[in-house]
């Protein structure tokens, strides 16, 4: 089994400004918009180096939406930023009538995914957005691990024509990935091969899901771990492929259990492949106000409770 080590923790937003940043260097057309979040999205040094680039929209978000898609008209690439609640709930109609519809070449930045927001509470936290946004034809939905993978998905978000909405978070999570690995929209990366059970994973749960394997190893449980940074477009195969050699599959993710990463793995599974599954997500809760640590254990969104779940899938067998 690979070993992965965190090389110092980071925040996943910040992996986003650089990405912004570096693509920005090589392609002048790139163009950004932020809502009152400056700083919270981590364009601030995007709008330094480009403040001729940068629009300021103010807490206006189906304004900055509309902008986006009106600069998009003109052959900008658009990166539009905010926290990941107010770019799906309170604008989703811009979103879906103007972006998706639309076929607008503008990337959502969204910032705060997740409970591990922390303290701003269930009013500033998101459990439904991916959902919300796989629903959306032509929409592509990446959901990445890391810094690292941050930046690198940042990058390839910026060389993909057409709506985007790209998820990261607030705190400092653990850096693992590699940082010369290029980004594939639609391609799994396969962390870990198994043969008792496969965890499959998105955004902060693969450092878990990890973590999860080491544990099992020590048991004598194979675990293949399985990150899916790209919920949609989905890889089927991967996800079929793995399933097929273990009979046993665990979801994790940090979003609620409808429309999430777990009932599209389950859909896929039921039409090619039938499996017995586990899930580790949100189940059907809002968010709550506590430390980002304090609010994965209570959800139970941690190496441990994957751990169970791979037992109890390997169970069903």
């Amino acid at each position: 089994m690979k070993k992965y080590t965190d090389t110092g923790k980071k925040d996943t937003r910040s992996g986003f400004g650089e990405g912004l940043y570096e693509a920005a260097v090589n392609n002048p057309d790139i163009v950004a918009m932020a809502a009152d979040l400056t700083s919270s999205v981590k364009m601030d040094k995007f709008c330094k180096a480009f403040p001729e680039r940068f629009f300021q929209c103010g807490i206006a978000e189906a304004n900055m939406i509309g902008a986006a898609a009106g600069m998009a008209l003109t052959g900008k690439t658009v990166f539009a930023g905010s926290f990941a609640e107010f770019v799906t709930g309170r604008v989703y109609d811009q979103v879906r009538q103007e972006l998706a519809y639309g076929e607008a070449n503008v990337k959502i930045a969204a910032s705060h995914a997740g409970v591990t927001l922390g303290e701003d509470g269930a009013t500033h936290q998101t459990m439904e957005d991916i959902a919300l946004m796989r629903a959306l034809p032509g929409m592509v939905v990446i959901n990445p691990c890391d810094f690292n993978q941050t930046k690198a998905a940042t990058i390839a978000a910026a060389e993909y024509k057409g709506p985007v909405y790209l998820r990261f978070g607030r705190p400092a999570v653990p850096n693992f990935t590699s940082a010369d690995r290029k980004f594939e929209i639609g391609k799994a990366i396969i962390m870990n091969e198994g043969t008792d059970v496969t965890i499959i994973a998105t955004g902060h749960l693969v450092w878990e899901a990890v973590q999860a394997a080491e544990a099992l190893e020590k048991e004598g449980i194979s675990a293949e771990v399985i990150d899916i940074a790209t919920i949609k477009p989905v890889d089927r195969d991967a996800i079929v492929a793995s399933a097929a050699k273990t009979r046993a599959v665990v979801c994790a993710e940090e979003h609620n259990m409808a429309g999430g990463l777990g009932e599209l793995v389950a859909g896929i599974l039921a039409s090619e492949c039938p499996t017995r599954m586990e899930f580790v997500n949100g189940q059907d809760r809002f968010g709550q106000s506590g430390t980002p640590s304090e609010l994965m254990a209570a959800y139970g969104l941690d190496a441990e409770h994957i751990v169970l779940a791979a037992k109890k899938a390997i169970g069903k067998k």
